[in-house]
């Protein structure tokens, strides 16, 4: 079990029987509010490389969950409850939320190495660039920043959340000494766990701060519409996981008021 102000404790689901346990915990969650918080490690996480870890933070449990993809494969997302319900028919479902942090490169992921449709979707960094004023809507913010600037934690949660970034970018991107394959290392090194669930742990924070300034309803219709596309757009040939135009914000927004 983990706690909103934990960066440790988690439940690795590894196996057939965690699977089905992870679905009945997720089968009787409320439709209504956002419940699942979701955020993908792997080897050049994309279509071109492969998905190691999916880290889901439930809310309303205060439950972060690793799923070793890895290790289970395709098992991963077709292990079905006794009514059928998969991972997979979860993630594809467009009346139960989930909640990511740009999507983009773990929808081209999960629906190139598994046909995982991702629907159903909210992200937060689209979020974050619709609450800006008109005329400052050109690039995206990552989640560093959005955590540095936005989520009402405190400054020392925000402080140890930076330290538990660093320390984990030094373990993978290889332009610091690191390898995207400790992502793969078993046993999970406690370290690599906690990286992981840094990612997902303020997600819900940051997701209910920025949705409280978001009163605008066309806003709100801007920012699903654009989840969508780019859901959408991850799955289509011309998609470029490492593409240079990534960084920037939706076009048509940029004068919007």
């Amino acid at each position: 079990m983990a706690t909103p102000n934990s960066a440790s404790d988690y439940t690795l689901v590894d196996s057939h029987e965690s699977v089905l346990d992870l679905i009945k915990v997720i089968q009787p969650l409320p439709t209504d509010i956002p419940c699942l918080f979701l955020d993908l490690e792997g080897v050049n996480l994309c279509r071109h490389g492969t998905i190691s870890l999916i880290t889901l933070f439930i809310a309303p449990h205060s439950r972060a969950c690793i799923i070793d993809v890895n290790k289970l494969q395709a098992a991963t997302f077709t292990t079905a409850a006794e009514d059928g319900t998969t991972l997979k028919t979860i993630l594809k479902s467009p009346t139960i939320t989930k909640i990511f942090f740009d999507v983009r490169n773990d929808s081209d992921a999960l629906h190139h190495h598994f046909g995982v449709r991702l629907a159903g979707i909210e992200d937060v960094q689209l979020m974050e660039v619709a609450t800006r004023f008109p005329n400052q809507r050109h690039q995206v913010k990552g989640l560093a920043k959005s955590i540095e600037l936005f989520a009402p934690i405190s400054d020392d949660e925000k402080m140890k959340w930076k330290a538990i970034k660093k320390k984990g970018k030094k373990m993978f991107v290889p332009a610091k000494g690191g390898s995207f394959e400790v992502f793969n290392e078993r046993p999970l090194s406690k370290a690599v766990a906690k990286y992981c669930i840094n990612d997902v742990r303020f997600l819900p924070q940051l997701r209910n701060y920025l949705s409280a300034l978001l009163v605008d309803p066309v806003w709100r219709e801007c920012v699903a519409q654009e989840a969508a596309n780019r859901v959408a757009e991850s799955q289509s040939p011309e998609y470029e996981p490492h593409g240079s135009d990534k960084i920037m914000a939706p076009k048509e927004w940029r004068n919007l008021n």
